[in-house]
Formats: C-alpha cells, structure tokens, sequence
C-alpha cells in the first residue's frame, strides 16, 4: 500500500466512502442536492434551540453514556436500557458491530447493491465480503443470504428500507430468514429510513423471538440531524456491552445529545412531517414510472432509477446542468425527496431522455 509507511496492505482492497455530490451552479437556477438523502425540511421547533444550549461551554465532555438520551430511547420502545448503544450515526453501530464480529478468516454476508459502508467495513476489519445479489423487483435475495453463510460467517446485514434501491423487508420474510440463521450469528437489520416506511417488518418484535437480532437507527434521516451525527443500536445485553467497549468515548456530543432528546419528545411530529416526504416520494415514483423508467418500490426518502451505467452518467450529466446533484451508483440513479422544483426539474431531465 506504501513504500513509506507500514499502511495496512487492506486499505488497498476498498475505495473511501464517497458522498453524495454537491450540486454544479448554474447562473439563474436555484441549486439544489438531492444526492445524500437528507431531510430538506427545516428542524422541528425547539431541537435547534436544545442543541445550542447544551452546546453553550463546549470546553466540556459530553456525558459519554448518553445516560438521558438512552433512557428516552428505552422508554420510547419500551426495551431496557442496557440494551441501548448510543453512536455518531448508524453508520458508528455499524462499525461497532463489525470491530466486535470481523477478523481475517471470518466472514459477512450482505445484500448488493446496499449501503455503501457495507463492504467498506468489512475490508477493513480484513473479513471476506460475500455481496449476495438483489432480486430484480430491489429486493432482498433471502435464499441467495441464507446459501452464502457457512461456518466462518460472523455477521449479516439486511437493509429495510434498501439503499438505495427501495424496497422494505417484510415480516414473513425477516422471521423466515431469521429462522435460518444459526443463533451465534449476530443478524443486523439497517432500519435508517424505517420512519418513511409505509409497511416494513416489526425489527423490535423480531428481537424478542431472536436474540441474536440487532437493530440499527438513526436521528439522521427522519428527525432532520445527519449533521449532528447521532443514532443507536438495539441489541441484546451481551451485544451491547461490546459494542460499547469499541465506540469511541465521547463520540456522541453534548449538543447532539439534547437535540435527539428534544426530537424524540416530538417523535409524533416527525412522523406527519416523513409521511408527507413520503407522500411526495410516491408521486414522484409514479410519474418516473409513467414516463416508462424502470423504479422499485420506493420506501425511504429517495426513489431508485434502474439505468445502464451509459444512461446513468447522462442522467446525472443533465441533472448536473439543471443545477441538481443526484447519485449515481451501480445499477442506476439514486434521486432524494427534496423540494416541488428540484424534484420537477429531474422529471424534466427523465422525459428529455
């Protein structure tokens, strides 16, 4: 990897994780990203005002426990606390999760195309990736994830919704594969857009049946706080303590803390404010689809364009032109809700096309 320095020989092994792209100016065009999938909608009343006051002598730590914050969550789902696991985002559980499973000689298994931080983490903890392919509707290959594990598997990965493709997992397909799994494989369900969701699998009535279930959420997406990086992890007792052992201290702030907190008080708000992003994201696929584009039921906060690589890079080369960014990725385009005149220019780009 380096003639100068005793690098890892695995960081050769996977690209940086890439985010979504800012979006190109052009003159008159008001620009607008819908390639990160972001909540476009101003912060909820009060969570602003949390988060700076918490934030006012920022000399000191955090409470690294997240104590408050985790005991609303627990509340909330009405789960213990000791098996709430507080992080910088899903995408810190996550880590977690492979830092305590992942070595040379094991294995994870994960659908593809999925979350891009997928195979990223798994090279990193030097494991063999095992992408299982998604079904052509976006869906979860469930035979295919079940086939790739054997005894070097140490962790699974499901994603409900997917990204970036769409679809959810549902609950005779989450039991059913579950019942599969031997029960020391430790079997995460990625449930960051679950809020947008309008039919998803129960993940908290899962666990009860399965312990070896663990559940990924974040106040990134539907609470509008990706920029405060802060989310959390459902899992058992035992889980959890590891978890806890290889998250860095401190990593959720002071201001993230009160600004979740605050959030969650409002959770029933959040909720009207995701089913209105979602009753724009199905318009939005129906007439993608009504101009004769190929987009899997779309479940989160974006919508999936099945593209050729060729009609993907025009895709997002004229989007680029109308000042919008969107993300193109393996298979197709990914476009995030955002506001009436973003998402009309990208249907403009669809129908010139």
């Amino acid at each position: 990897m380096s003639n100068r320095f005793l690098l890892r020989d695995a960081l050769a092994e996977f690209p940086p994780y890439v985010p979504g792209k800012p979006p190109v100016a052009c003159p008159g065009l008001t620009p607008y990203k819908l390639s990160s999938n972001e909540n476009h909608l101003p912060p909820l009343p009060g969570v602003l005002d949390a988060a700076t006051a918490a934030a006012a002598i920022p000399a000191n730590y955090p409470d690294p426990t997240a104590a408050a914050l985790v005991a609303d969550i627990a509340d909330r789902l009405d789960v213990d606390p000791a098996e709430v696991v507080p992080g910088a985002g899903a995408s810190e559980i996550l880590s977690a999760l492979t830092n305590i499973t992942l070595e040379s000689g094991t294995s994870v298994v994960y659908p593809w195309p999925s979350f891009e931080m997928y195979p990223i983490l798994a090279s990193a903890r030097g494991a063999e990736k095992r992408p299982v392919d998604l079904m052509p509707d976006g869906r979860h290959d469930f035979a295919g994830l079940a086939a790739a594990i054997d005894d070097t598997t140490r962790l699974v990965l499901l994603c409900s919704p997917n990204n970036p493709t769409g679809p959810t997992i549902t609950d005779a397909e989450l039991q059913g594969f579950l019942a599969e799994v031997p029960d020391n494989v430790i079997v995460v369900l990625d449930e960051a857009y679950l809020e947008f969701a309008t039919e998803a699998a129960d993940g908290l009535a899962a666990r009860k049946k399965h312990a070896n279930l663990v559940l990924a959420r974040t106040f990134s997406k539907a609470h509008g706080l990706a920029g405060l990086r802060v989310g959390y992890g459902i899992a058992d007792v035992e889980i959890a303590s590891g978890m806890r052992q290889v998250i860095a201290p401190f990593s959720v702030t002071a201001g993230a803390q009160a600004a979740a907190r605050e959030s969650l008080a409002r959770v029933d708000e959040v909720a009207v404010r995701a089913k209105e992003i979602a009753a724009v994201r199905d318009r939005f696929a129906h007439d993608l689809r009504e101009l004769g584009l190929s987009v899997p039921d779309a479940q989160g906060n974006y919508v999936w364009i099945a593209l050729d690589p060729e009609a993907a890079v025009a895709f997002e080369g004229e989007c680029a032109k109308q000042a919008v960014a969107v993300r193109r990725l393996q298979g197709g385009v990914r476009v995030s809700i955002g506001p009436d005149e973003a998402l009309e220019r990208v249907l403009n780009v669809a129908a010139s096309l």
